[in-house]
């Protein structure tokens, strides 16, 4: 077999040359934030340059220097989080391992020199990889299926994260909400507290009729004290959420939830959507195509699981004088003595057979969370509806008429501020049900494209995703 060792040599070089990849100029980050957008409405920004971390924070500073809204807050929370960042790093990572399997390794250079009996043999060898060189197409393809799935997971996080801050918004505001509808409470409570004891102290009242006023102010200011710090735990929460530094203005919270919408949203064709639209799924399928495509590449090389070959010369020279040199080549490949490659090949069947079954049953769960969401969301929407519209207009009427008869001197004080504490619980009753319809509103998106919301990484989980 006669080879012509410089010609293979230069067409090594050539594939070596025409094969390399390159970095992209975005990173991968345009499918991440396209992905983004389409679920949140808005896109994050990978904030790569420090021109653009200078405009996200001032994009920040002007978002904060009104009272917050559900989408301001995502928008915060996308500009600003750190362990979100730390996840778009990650598309680097994969982008670096994409670049690497699209380079033929690094050549090898082998020296030795033997020495004695009167004479010195040098010899030379420059070794190639040749197998990665066969593979580099299939590799290729594989670290490029990993790379899309690490923009996948990308949005995914980027998502959850959306929902997370949209989540701890409507926590943060409702508690502040429920703290004032508590000091009125309180107030209330105390100034019956206080006419109570006056009256008691001029005969006018009983001692039991005493006690239950006590029992109700004392139970006013626990309801208060838990009250307050929900709403400073809500809060901190929101935060965390939107991971604010602490050199940057601190959010005014609006004074009140948003209203509920006149209808609810029309889940037609939902889980179809869901399976469309769902990152989770999308990662799934990507991940079984991918292991496919690694199963191929195993059976290719069971047998010759590593094969080099290279260029070589030897010198010598000797006390009688220098020999002539000599030209040739070498090839270095495994010997299947001991394993023939069926554990590998073995081992990818069982790989492939477990992410398709994992896809299989993250779609049916999928299906699952859509009915159920959706069942949630009109539940709540339900309830709010009827606290709105039945609830407390008709706490109202009764607060008014309870007025008129004390203005006519028919109703005692006392029933006047019972009536009262009646109509705050109706209320605090109604932001409750509005806030959890805004919560499963969210929560519902979620399930539709984005990931499953009991599993998904939350923005209080430690530092994100991943």
């Amino acid at each position: 077999m006669n080879l012509n060792l410089s010609k293979v040599a230069g067409a090594l070089s050539l594939l070596a040359l025409t094969g390399c990849a390159s970095f992209s100029a975005d990173g991968g980050f345009d499918r991440v934030a396209s992905l983004t957008r389409e679920r949140t409405g808005i896109a994050p920004d990978s904030l790569r340059t420090p021109a653009a971390s200078d405009a996200a924070r001032t994009r920040s500073t002007e978002l904060l220097q009104q009272p917050l809204t559900p989408d301001a807050a995502v928008e915060l929370a996308l500009l600003n989080h750190r362990g979100l960042r730390a996840s778009f790093a990650e598309l680097g990572i994969a982008e670096a391992d994409l670049v690497r399997a699209g380079r033929l390794h690094n050549p090898s250079l082998r020296f030795g020199r033997l020495a004695g009996g009167g004479s010195v043999e040098i010899d030379r060898a420059v070794i190639f990889d040749v197998l990665g060189l066969l593979a580099m197409p299939t590799a290729s393809r594989i670290e490029r299926d990993r790379f899309e799935l690490a923009q996948l997971q990308a949005a995914a996080d980027a998502v959850s994260l959306a929902a997370e801050a949209r989540r701890a918004f409507f926590d943060a505001v409702a508690a502040q909400q429920l703290l004032g509808y508590a000091e009125q409470v309180k107030e209330a409570a105390d100034a019956s507290g206080e006419l109570a004891r006056r009256m008691a102290a001029a005969g006018n009242f009983s001692k039991l009729e005493q006690m239950r006023e006590q029992a109700f102010q004392s139970d006013a200011l626990a309801q208060w004290l838990r009250a307050r710090h929900q709403a400073v735990a809500g809060r901190e929460r929101l935060v965390r959420a939107l991971g604010l530094a602490d050199d940057l203005p601190s959010f005014t919270l609006p004074e009140r939830l948003p209203e509920l919408p006149p209808a609810p949203v029309d889940a037609q064709n939902a889980e179809q959507a869901a399976m469309d639209k769902r990152l989770d799924l999308l990662m799934a399928r990507r991940n079984a195509e991918s292991t496919a495509a690694s199963l191929g590449l195993t059976k290719a090389t069971r047998f010759i699981n590593v094969l080099d070959a290279g260029y070589q010369n030897q010198s010598s020279r000797s006390d009688q004088g220098s020999e002539p040199r000599r030209n040739g080549y070498e090839i270095t490949f495994e010997l299947p003595l001991f394993d023939f490659g069926g554990a590998r090949v073995a081992r990818a069947e069982a790989t492939y057979r477990q992410s398709v079954d994992r896809a299989a049953q993250l779609a049916l769960q999928a299906r699952s969370e859509v009915r159920e969401s959706y069942s949630a969301y009109l539940g709540a929407y339900e309830l709010a509806k009827h606290y709105r519209d039945e609830v407390v207009p008709l706490r109202k009427r009764i607060s008014d008429e309870q007025l008129l008869r004390y203005n006519g001197m028919l109703g005692s004080v006392f029933e006047l501020l019972a009536d009262a504490r009646s109509q705050i619980a109706g209320v605090t009753g109604a932001v409750e049900s509005l806030r959890d319809h805004w919560i499963a509103e969210s929560a519902l998106q979620t399930a539709l494209a984005g990931r499953s919301p009991v599993n998904a990484p939350t923005a209080d989980s430690p530092d994100m995703p991943r």
